[in-house]
Parts: structure tokens; C-alpha cells; sequence
């Protein structure tokens, strides 16, 4: 059979597809059920061999530009149909999200790391000042002091919402740069991870000791919980790429990466809304003049918050095995 009779007889199947795609001008995809939508991939598929056989046996334009029409409004229709939806995103970031970081062994490793080290750190810098000068250098220790040596809270509301830009930008680096080391093969993350948990430690348990310890935990308390579980978040979520390129699960390299990352890539995006929320709280409520007790009220909330997500939610959305 020639190529054009045989191309002739599937016009009744590029006028399906035609119906389709003026049906879904008003509706989405998924809005016509399973079986519909299934039909309309394997005619959209089946339309674009039938250019690529036009093309080559360079049938009459008008049919080759009758398909390029019609590929490219069912592109368009099967493509609009993953726009933005609100109600997946919900899905995604309070159900899905939550069950699998429930049971993410790379969020269990950076949590045990991160706080492990954290606490050696604060305690050891407690108790000897040539521990936290070795973990932040001498000039960084003083700088530390000097920081928190003068009285600076009741910002003007100008310079408040300037520091909150601010804080955004220099925690997302922190955020980015977690992640970025991550993917060395997932030992980077856990080298950043240790790193930022040393020098955090490190500066709480020093400055506990020194005079200005009052100014210093009335600017960190209030937003610790929301940056310090972003920057666990972020390593994990970049340890779980790192770590997909080694342990493939029997994929390829590449497949096993792809897997990994439509799971990171949520993850991700959570620890970039806790580092946003806690540079809203870093801008406006650490430095302002209201008492220690509202601000450890704004970190109990924050914690209660961060354990409602990672346990409650992770738990009732539970069923599915631990995530490697």
C-alpha cells in the first residue's frame, strides 16, 4: 500500500483527534476521564508518525500543513492540561511530601548528622573558648561578641522590611549551596551539613558564656527552628541526587537520577519556604523590642508547626514503604 492511501485512510483518526482538541479548548485533560485521555496520547502520537511519514515522502503541503496544525493544537491542549493547578500542589507539598520525608532515609541521615554535630559543638564551645575558636576563628568569635555588644532592637519598619530582603537572599544561598553539595555524590551534603552544624553550635554554645548572651538569644531564638530544619531539608534533598547516582536501584545512572529528582525537587522547594519563613521572622521579630518570652512563644509555635508536617502529616499519609 502507498504511503498516501495509506496516510488517507487515517483521516478519520486525525478528525478524532480534531474533536478531542476542540472539546478540551473548554476542559481539562484529566477532566474527561482515564479512557478519553489515554485515546487522545495514543492519536496525538499516531498523528505526529503520520507527519514524519508526510514529510518524508513529501506528500501535497496542504495535508503536511493540515498536520502540523493539528499536532500543534494537541500539543498545546495535552501540554496546558499540567499547568498550575492549586489542588495538586496541595497534594503534593501536605500529603505526598510529608509521607515520603517521613520515611527519607537521606532527611533521617542530614537530622542525625546535622543536630548530632550541633550539639558536640555547643557543648564543647561551652566549656572551652579554644574549641569555638577554632570552630569560627578568633576573629570570627570577636566579631561574634561585637555583633551582639550594643542594645539594637525596635527597628524602623523601612529598615525591618529591608533586612527581611535581605535575609531571604543570604538564606537561600545557604539553602542553594546545601543542595549544590549535595549532589557530590551525597558525601558533599554531608560535609556542609557538618560544617554549618560545627560553626552554628559552635556560636550558640561560645555565646552562652560571654556577656552579651542576653542580646544573643533574644535576636536567634525566634527563627532557629524554621532555618536550622531548612538547612537539613535542603542537604537532604541534595544528598538524595548524590546518592541516586551511585545507589541506582538498578536503573541507569541517569534514569536513577531523573527517579531521585522528582522527589528532591519538592523537597527543595520546602526547605526554600523555610528559609523564606524564617527571614520574615529574622527581619521583623528577632530584632524588635517585644519580650524574650513572645519571641520563644514564636519558636514554640514554629517547632509544634515543624512537627505537625514532618510526623503528624508524615504518619496519616503513611502506607508506602521507606523512601532509600
Amino acid at each position: 500500500m502507498k504511503v498516501a492511501e495509506l496516510l488517507e485512510k487515517r483521516r478519520d483518526q486525525w478528525r478524532e483527534l480534531e474533536l478531542l482538541c476542540a472539546q478540551l479548548e473548554g476542559r481539562r485533560l484529566r477532566k474527561l476521564g482515564a479512557p478519553v485521555a489515554a485515546r487522545f496520547a495514543s492519536l496525538y502520537r499516531a498523528a505526529c508518525a503520520d507527519l514524519a511519514l508526510a514529510d518524508a515522502y513529501q506528500l501535497p503541503p496542504n495535508t503536511i500543513n493540515y498536520l502540523h496544525q493539528l499536532i500543534g493544537r494537541a500539543h498545546n491542549q495535552l501540554y496546558r492540561s499540567q499547568s498550575f493547578q492549586l489542588s495538586a500542589w496541595w497534594q503534593e507539598l501536605f500529603v505526598e511530601l510529608p509521607r515520603r520525608l517521613y520515611r527519607d532515609n537521606c532527611l533521617r541521615i542530614a537530622f542525625l548528622v546535622f543536630w548530632g554535630f550541633f550539639i558536640t559543638a555547643m557543648v564543647m564551645a561551652y566549656t572551652s573558648e579554644e574549641f569555638a575558636v577554632q570552630a569560627l576563628s578568633k576573629a570570627g568569635v570577636h566579631g561574634l561578641e561585637e555583633m551582639y555588644s550594643e542594645n539594637q532592637w525596635g527597628r524602623s519598619g523601612n529598615l525591618s522590611a529591608g533586612m527581611v530582603g535581605f535575609y531571604v537572599q543570604h538564606n537561600t544561598s545557604i539553602g542553594l549551596q546545601c543542595f549544590a553539595w549535595g549532589l557530590l555524590l551525597g558525601v558533599g551534603g554531608l560535609l556542609v551539613v557538618v560544617s554549618n552544624a560545627v560553626q552554628l553550635g559552635a556560636a550558640f554554645g561560645h555565646m552562652a558564656t560571654t556577656d552579651q548572651r542576653e542580646m544573643f538569644f533574644q535576636f536567634v531564638t525566634a527563627h532557629a527552628p524554621f532555618e536550622l530544619t531548612a538547612i537539613v531539608v535542603s542537604a537532604a534533598a541534595g544528598m538524595r541526587l548524590g546518592f541516586a547516582f551511585i545507589d541506582t536501584d538498578g536503573y541507569s545512572r541517569i534514569d536513577s537520577v531523573r527517579r531521585a529528582a522528582r522527589q528532591a525537587m519538592p523537597t527543595m522547594a520546602l526547605g526554600m519556604v523555610l528559609f523564606g519563613l524564617a527571614a520574615l521572622i529574622e527581619g521583623i521579630i528577632s530584632p524588635s523590642a517585644i519580650p524574650y518570652w513572645a519571641k520563644a512563644s514564636v519558636a514554640f509555635v514554629s517547632s509544634a508547626l515543624l512537627a505537625f508536617y514532618f510526623v503528624i502529616l508524615g504518619q496519616a499519609a503513611g502506607g508506602a514503604d521507606g523512601t532509600r
